[in-house]
């Protein structure tokens, strides 16, 4: 039985009806190999040709609980974008200068310019799920959050930039095993914080607050992408997928050359 990757905005959104594990049918990371090393060969060319087009921009948000896979997702599907017209902003908790603006302040700050992609490892989400979970703020205030991000996310759709939402979706017991592993190997202890454990023992909380944000901020022109990531290259590809559909859409075209270069010989 197939999975869907959206749901239709106004509808409610359960992550429990989505099966982390689910890989629809391709059996192992082989046959998954050979179409993303397709797919990323195609964003490549995408890619150029949205920075030469120069126009318009588009947005990777990647958000999903801890050990999810989003440094490897943006370093197994990205690598074929230049450097150059790609950039990832990494949100982390937010300094004295942040707290002291809008929690949108920081996000517009980041955003890509025309004919750049730009990629955020966790997003303006965090501030209507940590915050939420941990009490960092009133109620009264994050519950208005959710109308603001559509609003902010409207007015950059409008502007030219594509979104493309991504949640990761990792099952609780799959979390468990990629915590264990940075554990038991010491070249992975940089990776592991104790905090990690503590986080872990909010997951139904975030689960929740995650339901509510994928439901409330869940639209026509900034949809989310529900993406099985208990096995690591299914995620990949099905980010790969994702992305290519997106670009193909946009359909980035180079501009016309300047008139009069025919017959033109370097010396």
């Amino acid at each position: 039985m197939s999975q869907p990757l959206t749901v239709p905005p106004g509808e409610k959104m359960c992550l429990k009806d989505f099966d982390a594990s689910y890989t629809g049918g391709i059996e192992n990371k082989k046959d998954a190999q050979a179409e993303l090393d397709e797919n990323i060969e195609v964003l490549s060319d995408l890619g150029y040709r949205l920075y030469a087009e120069n126009r318009r921009a588009l947005l990777l948000v990647l958000q999903g609980m801890d050990t999810s896979g989003k440094d490897g997702t943006i370093r197994h599907v990205m690598k074929g974008f230049n450097p150059q017209s790609c950039q990832v902003t990494s949100f982390k908790q937010p300094g004295i200068v942040e707290l002291d603006h809008d929690f949108l302040w920081r996000i517009v700050r980041m955003m890509p310019s025309k004919g750049n992609i730009g990629i955020f490892n966790r997003s303006h989400y965090e501030d209507v799920l940590i915050v939420r979970v941990h009490n960092l703020v009133p109620k009264s205030e994050w519950r208005t959050r959710y109308e603001r991000i559509n609003l902010f996310e409207k007015m950059a759709h409008q502007g030219g930039t594509s979104l493309v939402k991504v949640f990761l979706h990792i099952g609780k017991d799959e979390q468990r095993k990629r915590l264990q592993s940075r554990l038991d190997d010491p070249q992975k202890h940089w990776k592991f914080s104790k905090a990690d454990l503590a986080e872990r023992e909010f997951w139904d909380d975030y689960q929740e607050a995650y339901d509510d944000a994928l439901t409330r901020c869940n639209t026509e022109h900034a949809p989310w992408h529900i993406v099985p990531a208990d096995k690591k290259w299914y995620r990949n590809l099905v980010v790969s997928r994702i992305l290519r559909q997106t670009l193909e859409k946009m359909d980035p075209q180079y501009p016309p050359a300047e008139e009069g270069l025919e017959g033109i010989v370097v010396k």
